[in-house]
């Protein structure tokens, strides 16, 4: 959430950064709600010290004048309040709907096309036959099955089995300590959040019709960034408690899978999915290099693995409605023959900290601040675990485990057809 002071000082900055992101930002509406809330706030202030001055005026009981003039100040701040605390609803209502600023160091641009590739590590693996997709691999593997998943839960699910259902969690148990080791402690959180915490990430309002939710009131997470970053929403950390790093791998929910008839096969765009998600606080002043190293957090697991990848700075039209800046981390897919992303490593700045209420004072003596947050996945396992079959398979068929899983499968080097 951007600060209502912000906007009244400089609305012409805000309305030219959402235009750079291309997003809608009522911020003519906000500022005439704000106007009229401002004028009736000191309204009512002004009645209620009429009427603290009229009662002050009256000696023993009141006269049938008296009463009646206290009876309509009372009435006057009465309803004042209802009509204040109605507009600052609204006025909070569009402050969620304002998108977040893209910093400065963001360059400009209308979506993917314009994102600048930052680096790249490796080389695409080279093959002597004709590689191929994933889901072609594991069928003939005979690892996934996509026929009965979608039998049992419909289209944009799957089905892993056998060895290739070990081999995702060796996947995502060796994303976990590759985390630890990189000095961020595990959260198993819940799957189910409440409303608030949907909103403190900003997740809602604006994606509301992306999540899923039960008649109760709880939404499925559609990341672990929910849980994870809201852990500490209303709470006041101490200076020395920063930076706080957590990772969590949990699965995922989310309606919108893709564009229609976008990566319509294979285990790519799905309703339900695994992720292993880093989350950051920290303070103002070290966010920005806090991006880069998470962003390397990232990066490490598919150096690891030995997976060509990029990173990509994020243009301001593909920058999303929370970020303030993002990396995307894309791999290569030798059998799609596709870059696939497995990580957006993104600061907000202080923007779902406002929405949180998640802060830290300084020092003893100074004013609690908001933090800054950040997340990124280490890595999306789907898309990994693609990207792994495809690099790593054999003329015959078969594909090579990457060394650092081996340990997780008890020793396995290949996955064979069964």
């Amino acid at each position: 959430m951007l600060p209502l002071q912000r906007i009244r000082d400089d609305p012409e900055s805000i309305r030219d950064g959402a235009r750079r992101k291309g997003e809608d930002a009522p911020i003519d509406a906000l500022l005439a709600l704000d106007t009229e809330a401002r004028a009736l706030r000191t309204a009512v202030e002004q009645a209620r010290a009429e009427q603290r001055a009229a009662s002050a005026t009256v000696r023993g009981a009141p006269s049938e004048e008296q009463r009646a003039a206290l009876s309509v100040l009372k009435l006057r701040v009465q309803e004042g309040e209802v009509m204040l605390g109605e507009l600052d609803e609204r006025v909070q209502t569009l402050l969620l709907e304002m998108p977040n600023m893209p910093h400065e160091s963001v360059p400009d641009g209308s979506g993917p096309d314009d994102n600048v590739v930052a680096r790249t590590w490796g080389e695409p693996q080279s093959f002597d036959f004709d590689a191929l997709p994933h889901y072609e691999l594991g069928e003939r593997l005979g690892i996934f099955d996509f026929e009965r998943a979608s039998k049992i839960s419909g289209s944009r699910f799957a089905i892993l089995r056998g060895d290739g259902a070990r081999l995702q969690r060796a996947l995502t148990s060796f994303m976990l300590d590759v985390a630890r080791d990189q000095g961020y402690s595990e959260i198993a959180p819940p799957y189910l959040v409440r409303r608030e915490a949907m909103t403190g990430t900003a997740q809602l309002p604006k994606f509301e019709d992306e999540a899923y939710h039960t008649d109760d009131g709880l939404f499925l997470i559609p990341t672990a960034e929910v849980p994870v970053t809201n852990l500490y929403a209303g709470e006041i950390l101490e200076a020395a408690q920063l930076p706080i790093a957590h990772v969590a791998f949990t699965p995922c929910w989310r309606r919108e899978a893709g564009a229609a008839g976008k990566d319509t096969r294979g285990y790519i765009r799905l309703h339900q999915f695994e992720k292993v998600e880093m989350v950051r606080f920290t303070t103002p002043e070290r966010s920005l290099d806090e991006l880069e190293l998470i962003t390397s957090h990232a990066e490490h697991v598919l150096q690891l693995l030995g997976l060509h990848y990029r990173v990509l700075l994020m243009c301001t039209g593909d920058l999303g409605f929370a970020q303030w800046k993002k990396y995307d981390v894309e791999v290569w897919a030798p059998g799609l023959r596709q870059w696939l992303e497995v990580s957006s490593c993104s600061v907000f700045a202080d923007f779902q900290a406002r929405r949180a209420n998640i802060r830290y004072r300084p020092s003893a003596q100074e004013k609690p601040r908001f933090v800054h947050t950040l997340n990124g996945s280490a890595l999306g396992v789907p898309r990994t675990y693609d990207a792994v079959l495809e690099a790593n398979q054999q003329r015959d068929g078969s594909v090579v485990i990457p060394s650092p899983l081996r340990p997780y499968l008890g020793g396995m080097e290949r996955l064979v057809a069964s």
